[in-house]
């Protein structure tokens, strides 16, 4: 057995905080996506296990979209991140919700618009890796980390042009070689992540690789309204894409709650759990509350990534678990805001000081944030006991959901509104 100093010095090293990008985080999720997808196909395959393709590449293009809204990071290469590329992105994230949410509906376009971003996105970025004199020629050049660096691109955009040709055209591949080029594909992810982090790591983020996948970006100066730059930080983003996913839930759960459109409650779980691991490997965001971003969150981020992935893959597998981690989740992280407000209520009543002063907006966004962890607990309520949301009252379900996306928009705005105040004491989101 270890000794102790051993002990402690693992310990140590588990929650030591992660230096980890946003490109790298999403790119290990893109890894358990695919691996976990490779895996679970060879019993798809046998008829052991149900398969939700709807799901499975919703997910996918809600992954393409989350790294267009965020990063600017498209199929095709980097670019400015505009508005403009910012509703892009967020209508692929539609599309992306509506097959996770809805099976059966949109088969017909998901799947082929899925084959057409991993084809040609593929190709385009094999292309510039070999063709950039930025980028293999100068990578092979130097040597080292970035001559491991060139080697996983080209597998990665390799393998995506392969998947792209079988997943546009059934009769390319088998089922059993489909899955083992997806296991292939998701350990080049692995693969690249660590390459690019050590490469960031040993020549920092700007030389001389930024990113595995870059393209020159045009001049924003002069451009204004869809075209000038998405001043989006990290948090907002994910705040808005939670946002546009509460209310587009609510909107279809008005007819599935009548009986008139089918629901996939995998898809929405699987969904919901994955950009929860964003949030976690990414910020540190839990819905506990914020912690320091460690690698044992990291760790946590993977399993939330891992559980999200098997829900949108395989239906019926994880889903009564998965509703039950959540809903209790949220009850916590709600009664868990209320309980800090408390103790911080308590911690400030000293007859020497002097009530702090605080402007309008700050005021609203501590009166919405309130509001938001109360829809979070009733949430978590509609989940963990879905018994008290039956028959007529089920409908109240979609309209908590539309509360929240309003909720998180409102709060957005006063995020913005606040950082453009003097430092002041901000109300933190729980």
């Amino acid at each position: 057995m270890p000794s102790e100093p051993q002990q402690n010095q693992n310990r140590a090293i588990v929650l030591e905080a992660s230096d980890l990008s946003l490109e790298v985080v999403v790119l290990l999720i893109y890894g358990v996506f695919m691996l976990l997808f490779g895996l679970l196909l060879f019993k798809i395959n046998t008829g052991e296990l149900p398969y939700n393709p709807d799901s499975t590449f919703g997910l996918f293009l809600v992954l393409v979209s989350f790294q267009i809204i965020t990063m600017g990071k498209t199929p095709f290469g980097d670019l400015r991140r505009s508005w403009a590329l910012v509703v892009i992105g967020m209508f692929t994230a539609v599309v992306g919700m509506s097959a996770c949410f809805i099976p059966g509906y949109l088969t017909k376009i998901v799947r082929p618009l899925s084959g057409l971003l991993l084809l040609a996105g593929g190709i385009v970025l094999f292309l510039q890796l070999c063709l950039s004199e930025t980028k293999a020629r100068l990578w092979l050049k130097i040597g080292g980390i970035l001559g491991h660096v060139t080697l996983a691109c080209a597998l990665v955009y390799g393998l995506a042009i392969i998947l792209g040709l079988v997943t546009l055209f059934s009769g390319f591949a088998t089922v059993p070689q489909a899955a083992i080029l997806l296991i292939s594909w998701g350990l080049s992810f692995f693969y690249l992540s660590w390459c690019i982090w050590k490469a960031v790591s040993t020549y920092g983020p700007e030389q001389p690789v930024a990113s595995a996948s870059s393209l020159e970006r045009p001049d924003s100066t002069g451009q204004s309204g869809l075209f000038r730059e998405a001043s989006l930080p990290l948090p907002l983003a994910i705040t808005i894409l939670m946002g546009v996913l509460f209310i587009f839930l609510s909107l279809l759960l008005f007819p599935v709650t009548l009986g008139l459109l089918p629901f996939s409650p995998d898809g929405q779980l699987g969904l919901l759990l994955t950009i929860t691991a964003i949030q976690v490997m990414a910020l540190g965001d839990t819905p506990l509350g914020h912690y320091t971003r460690s690698w044992f969150m990291i760790t946590v981020g993977l399993v939330f990534a891992a559980l999200g992935a098997v829900s949108c893959i395989v239906p019926g597998l994880l889903t009564g678990m998965i509703r039950i981690f959540l809903g209790i989740l949220n009850i916590m992280g709600g009664a868990g805001f209320f309980i800090r407000q408390y103790l911080s209520n308590l911690s400030k009543k000293t007859p020497l000081e002097a009530p702090a002063v605080l402007s309008p907006v700050v005021k609203k966004l501590g009166e919405t944030l309130l509001l938001v962890n109360t829809v979070t607990i009733a949430f978590g309520l509609s989940m963990l006991l879905p018994g008290l949301f039956s028959g007529p009252a089920a409908l109240a379900v979609p309209c908590l959901l539309a509360v929240m996306g309003l909720l998180l928009f409102r709060m957005v705005s006063l995020q913005q509104e606040v950082a453009s105040l003097p430092v002041i004491g901000i109300p933190q989101i729980a």
